[in-house]
């Protein structure tokens, strides 16, 4: 496996990379100083003139997605293009959760500490024309900051993303419709509920009764990430919806045999990426020259050139460059929210989201990064980058590999 490494001169102009093996050969010989141990990253102790600066055309990929995106970049060489980073951005989806949360508290706040009349439609940022929800916004913004971060590593010529084409309606009716179907809507009625209803001849499909009172259920339930459509809702009378309260998971897979669809059409993470692809259109244009591909080649190139699938395999053949090998480390990049809710400071050094190496008592090793720390009794706890959570291990078992700096950058190396 081939590695690579960042490299900056005594300025900090980003050079071309080098392998990691040779930038610990320069660092032990005092020709230059460690600046990022992940990614790893060398700055030189003397400045490059710029004429002497190598130019070849280097190509960032990148494989959008609502849930993860990957993101690679490519050197274009004389003879064999090389990959010189790959990763996976694991997007954030609690956004919409805390946003609910602190509506609720802001609900509290003027009904039980100062009561005033609830206002309508005085938001103005709400109503701005291009506004994107901050749950799908801040999944663009976090990868415009991972690009920001790698364009002071490396000097990045042109960007090249694959233009996302995803047709919902396709999705949600089971084929492909013609044009003039897309015109006419796809249900009963324009209420959701009135549409289910109507749907299921007007009576609880478990039981048959009409001449009750129809309640609305979603058979993948909300917590879920169940969504609102007309394949995850049937009618059932409110005796037969009570029995599913607190227990839809064992009674999804009767209901969505009495419908006759299934649990694989979550349509959050497509709409995301198509709400949200002008936005990331117009900011990556704004770094540099780029180029949009399609679906279509990225699979063909993957294909022929006899690649793996994967969301960062994705993102290199979207580079259009065919790379000499493509196995090297490859990189969780997880970006998180700026604040953090720890309440302690530090135990023994160790602060939250800090990235540590655990040691078990037969010799096993972890790591991951830091998420809660307690202490009075110099213990802490962490997660993996398979999400395995370790719950108050001692402080003293732990060694501090990285200090947490906006961004993880984590590998599978342990």
């Amino acid at each position: 496996m081939t590695d690579y490494s960042f490299v900056l001169d005594a300025d900090g102009k980003p050079l071309s990379p080098t392998k990691e093996v040779k930038a610990w050969y320069m660092i032990r010989k005092r020709k230059a100083s460690l600046v990022s141990k992940y990614p790893m990253t060398i700055q030189l102790k003397q400045v490059i003139p710029t004429e002497e600066i190598c130019k070849d055309e280097i190509r960032l990929g990148l494989d959008d997605g609502g849930l993860h995106t990957g993101i690679a970049i490519v050197q274009k060489c004389q003879t064999k293009n090389k990959v010189l980073f790959k990763g996976t951005i694991e997007q954030r989806n609690d956004v919409k959760h805390l946003m609910e949360v602190r509506r609720g508290y802001r609900r509290y706040h003027r009904y039980h500490k100062r009561y005033r009349k609830q206002r309508f439609n005085n938001r103005k940022a709400s109503k701005r024309n291009g506004r994107i929800a901050p749950s799908i916004l801040q999944k663009r913004q976090a990868t415009i900051r991972v690009i920001h971060r790698l364009n002071k590593w490396i000097n990045i010529t042109s960007y090249w993303l694959e233009d996302v084409a995803i047709d919902i309606r396709a999705l949600t009716d089971g084929y492909r419709p013609y044009n003039w179907q897309y015109q006419k809507s796809n249900r009963l009625d324009e209420n959701i509920r009135k549409a289910v209803i109507l749907r299921d001849g007007c009576k609880c499909k478990e039981c048959g009764k009409s001449n009750t009172v129809l309640e609305v259920h979603h058979i993948k339930p909300r917590r879920l990430n169940g969504s609102t459509t007309l394949d995850n809702l049937i009618t059932l009378c409110s005796n037969c919806h009570q029995k599913t309260e607190g227990k839809e998971e064992q009674y999804m897979q009767h209901y969505f045999n009495m419908l006759g669809t299934t649990n694989n059409k979550s349509l959050n993470y497509a709409s995301h990426v198509m709400i949200g692809k002008k936005w990331l259109r117009g900011q990556l244009s704004e770094l540099g020259i780029l180029y949009l591909t399609n679906g279509g080649d990225t699979a063909n190139k993957r294909i022929d050139w006899n690649i793996e699938k994967s969301h960062s395999n994705d993102a290199i053949c979207i580079t259009d460059l065919k790379p000499n090998i493509t196995d090297i480390k490859e990189w969780t990049i997880k970006p998180m929210r700026r604040q953090s809710k720890a309440k302690a400071d530090n135990v023994l050094g160790i602060k939250h989201r800090d990235l540590v190496r655990y040691r078990t008592r037969t010799g096993k090793q972890d790591k991951g990064y830091v998420t809660a720390i307690y202490p009075k009794t110099k213990q802490l706890s962490f997660r993996t980058i398979d999400g395995k959570d370790y719950k108050k291990v001692s402080a003293n078992s732990c060694n501090v590999l990285w200090k947490y700096s906006k961004i993880y950058w984590l590998d599978n190396v342990v």
